[in-house]
């Protein structure tokens, strides 16, 4: 009799879809988020493969669930998974968090007042506000950053959403930062 070995994907869309829900709720839940990013990286360091992507990724297995029914599976073009778009995504995204860190640190040090808004890629305050349905009281900087990293993950949930409505449910993976990263470290090495 054969295991059937865990697959946290069937379920871990679940967290992506938490910390959408819970940033409703208050936005410092929108840190949970950061764990994307430090998993995904924990998980290379330690295996050295793509453990994450393949059967961990909130955001992959959030994309195969509300996208694998609708996706209208048009060719893809070469160019979207050329290096040079693969490239963009990590500099766009390694970018997007030093400028998160760094402007949370200014704010925490009192430089700069915090943005206490969600930005659509990095340049655009989006047309709504999240309702905050808890009331808590939180240091400036501490809701500055749980904005930012809500405004990464939005973002680049959107761009997986409109690409994988056209191309493919998980078509954002071949160009995710940690897949990119993950296969240039691989090839680095051998």
């Amino acid at each position: 009799m054969m295991k059937n070995k865990l697959n946290l994907q069937d379920i871990s869309f679940l967290y992506t879809i938490a910390i959408f829900g819970l940033s409703m709720v208050h936005i410092s839940f929108a840190l949970l988020g950061l764990g994307c990013y430090v998993g995904a990286v924990g998980f290379y360091l330690v295996n050295k493969d793509k453990t994450w992507c393949t059967k961990i990724c909130p955001r992959a297995s959030f994309l195969t669930k509300t996208l694998s029914k609708i996706s209208l599976h048009k060719k893809l073009p070469k160019n979207l998974t050329h290096q040079k778009v693969k490239s963009f995504f990590v500099w766009y995204m390694g970018l997007n968090f030093f400028f998160a860190s760094m402007s949370t640190l200014m704010v925490a040090l009192g430089r700069i007042d915090g943005l206490l808004h969600v930005r659509l890629f990095m340049a655009f305050q989006a047309p709504f506000t999240l309702p905050q349905l808890l009331s808590l009281q939180l240091p400036e900087f501490l809701t500055h950053f749980s904005y930012r990293i809500y405004s990464m993950t939005l973002s680049s949930t959107l761009i997986g959403l409109v690409l994988g409505v056209f191309y493919a449910p998980r078509i954002w993976c071949a160009v995710c930062p940690v897949n990119t990263l993950s296969v240039v470290k691989k090839h680095a090495t051998s």
